[in-house]
């Protein structure tokens, strides 16, 4: 599971990524709000820690805008601020949960625990459509017009971050951490091999879509113009 944790108090933020670092999550970190946008559209991550107070952008305002443009990663905001009225304002702008400083570090660990699996229930069943292609995630299977074909599940793991950044380059390293892990054997060097395998299973004349190299930084999802 990788979390990425938008935190600009640089003690607290090195005690927390040690902290869950140490419970086996993958953690990346970013110190200004925009900066830590910008690493939560990448989709890459199950669990956002947002802080409410950040310099660049607000933790509300990240908030709000994340959940405008669909996404539905799970988000534990951070706050020093324990009124009602602003508990309210947090949850109405599409926090998840809600953690007011200063907290039990155990605390933390049961909600990042609860929002985890709660992600997993909302997953179970979600089928992801983009034109005439359908990725079912809970089979590994993905339907091309009237084709079902059927993927491993790092294939399925695939194609479900290009769906989900349709459009957008991510890099080689976005995809491996985001796939494989921190602890796994696998050489990254190996991702062109899981991508040409992917890619000749979607060489279909009806694919909407097809995975474009973008050469020393990774890969896209784009639209095919020669769809027949």
């Amino acid at each position: 599971m990788r979390i990425l944790l938008i935190e600009d108090e640089e003690r607290l933020a090195e005690a927390l990524a040690y902290l869950l670092k140490k419970n086996k999550y993958g953690v990346d970190t970013a110190s200004d709000g925009e900066i830590g946008q910008a690493k939560a559209e990448t989709g890459i991550y199950n669990l956002i820690i947002l802080d409410r107070m950040l310099p660049g952008k607000d933790g509300i305002a990240i908030l709000k805008e994340l959940r405008a443009k669909g996404m539905k990663t799970p988000v534990l905001l951070l706050t020093a601020k324990d009124s009602i009225e602003d508990r309210v304002e947090g949850l109405d702008a599409g926090a998840d949960d809600y953690l007011i400083k200063p907290f039990a570090t155990e605390e933390l660990l049961a909600r990042v625990r609860a929002l985890s699996r709660r992600q997993t229930e909302l997953l179970r069943d979600e089928k992801i459509r983009l034109s005439s292609l359908t990725l079912d995630t809970l089979r590994s299977e993905v339907t091309i017009g009237a084709e079902t074909i059927k993927l491993t599940n790092k294939e399925a793991q695939l194609l479900e971050l290009f769906l989900r950044n349709y459009g957008q380059v991510i890099t080689k390293e976005q995809i491996f951490d985001r796939v494989w892990g921190l602890d796994t054997d696998v050489e990254i060097n190996n991702l062109e091999t899981y991508i040409h395998f992917l890619r000749k299973k979607l060489n279909s004349p009806q694919c909407p879509v097809r995975i474009e190299t973008v050469r020393g930084i990774g890969y896209c999802l784009k639209e095919d113009t020669h769809v027949q």
